[in-house]
C-alpha cells in the first residue's frame, strides 16, 4: 500500500509539473502572437499623402510606391494633390485627414488655405503620425519674398517652425548636388524596426545633402549622410511630437532615383509601418 501511495504522488507531482510547463508554453505563444501583430499596421490603416513640390517628382514617386509598396499589403490610401491651378490650395485635404491613420508629406514651401494646415494640426494635436520626406522640411515656411503675400491675405497660413517644432531639425540650406551622398547606421540605432531588413550598404543619398544640425534633443538620429570635405549630416530621424507624443519619421532622402533602390522603399515602409504602431 505504501508503494502504491508513493506512485499515485509521484505520477501527480509529473501530471503537475507537465501542466505548469504546458500553460507556460502557452503564455509565452501568445505574448509573442501579440507581438507579432502588434508589429503590423491594421490592414485597414488609412494614410494621407500631401504632396506639393516642384523638384523632385514626388507626384510620380509617390503614387508609384503606394501601387507597388503598400496597397497590396491592404493600406487604404487618399492621395492629395496641390491644385494644379493654385499651388497652395489641397482640394480634399480637410474631409481626407477627418479619419486618417498617418499623414505622409512631401511639400516644399507651401502656404496651405488656414483650414487645411489647421486640419493637418489637429492631426498631430490627437497625436496622430507624421512622416515626411525630402523637402517637408521646409513645407511650411513661404519664401522671403511670399511673407507680405502670405500676411496679407488671411485665407493663407503658413508654419515656418514646422521644422524645429515637429521634425526636430534644423534646415538651412544645401551642400551641391553631387557627388552622392554615402550613407551609414547611427551607433547604436541598428535594431530600430525602421532599419530591419534594410541593408545599408546598398543605401546612397542621389540628391544634394541636407544641412539639418542639430537635432533636437529629442530626437533619435538613425542614418548620416557624408559627402567628401563636409561634416556628415543626419539623414533619417525619429522623435514624439505634443503632448499625445505623435510619431514622427522624416528622412532628407527622397530624390527620385533613390525611389528605384529597393533598400529605400524598404526605409520608408518600415517608418510607415513604426508610426502605425501606438506610441509608447
Amino acid at each position: 500500500m505504501r508503494i502504491r501511495a508513493f506512485n499515485v504522488m509521484e505520477v501527480c507531482s509529473t501530471l503537475s509539473r507537465c501542466l505548469c510547463t504546458l500553460l507556460i508554453a502557452l503564455v509565452f505563444l501568445a505574448l509573442f502572437a501579440t507581438a507579432a501583430l502588434a508589429d503590423r499596421p491594421k490592414t485597414n490603416s488609412h494614410i494621407v499623402f500631401m504632396i506639393g513640390e516642384d523638384e523632385y517628382k514626388t507626384w510620380e514617386t509617390l503614387p508609384e510606391f503606394v501601387k507597388t509598396d503598400l496597397e497590396p499589403r491592404g493600406l487604404r490610401v487618399t492621395i492629395v494633390h496641390a491644385d494644379p491651378q493654385d499651388k497652395n490650395n489641397f482640394p480634399g485635404l480637410v474631409a481626407a485627414l477627418g479619419d486618417a491613420d498617418l499623414l505622409f508629406i512631401s511639400l516644399r514651401r507651401r502656404t496651405p488655405l488656414k483650414e487645411q494646415l489647421d486640419a493637418v494640426r489637429a492631426h498631430l494635436n490627437a497625436g496622430k503620425p507624421l512622416i515626411g520626406i525630402r523637402t517637408a522640411c521646409h513645407a511650411f515656411a513661404p519664401q522671403p519674398k511670399d511673407k507680405e503675400t502670405v500676411a496679407a491675405n488671411p485665407k493663407l497660413a503658413a508654419w515656418a517652425e514646422f521644422d524645429p517644432e515637429v521634425l526636430g531639425g534644423h534646415y538651412t540650406g544645401h551642400y551641391g548636388a553631387s557627388p552622392k551622398t554615402s550613407i551609414s547606421v547611427v551607433p547604436g540605432a541598428g535594431a530600430h524596426p525602421i532599419l530591419s531588413g534594410v541593408d545599408v550598404s546598398k543605401l546612397q543619398g542621389n540628391g544634394s545633402l541636407y544641412k539639418v544640425s542639430p537635432l533636437s534633443e529629442t530626437a533619435s538620429p538613425l542614418l548620416t549622410g557624408a559627402i567628401p570635405g563636409a561634416d556628415s549630416e543626419p539623414v533619417a530621424w525619429t522623435r514624439s511630437y505634443g503632448p499625445k507624443k505623435a510619431r514622427i519619421f522624416f528622412t532628407s532622402l527622397g530624390h527620385p532615383d533613390d525611389f528605384s533602390n529597393p533598400e529605400f522603399r524598404r526605409l520608408l515602409s518600415n517608418g510607415i509601418q513604426w508610426a502605425l504602431q501606438p506610441s509608447p
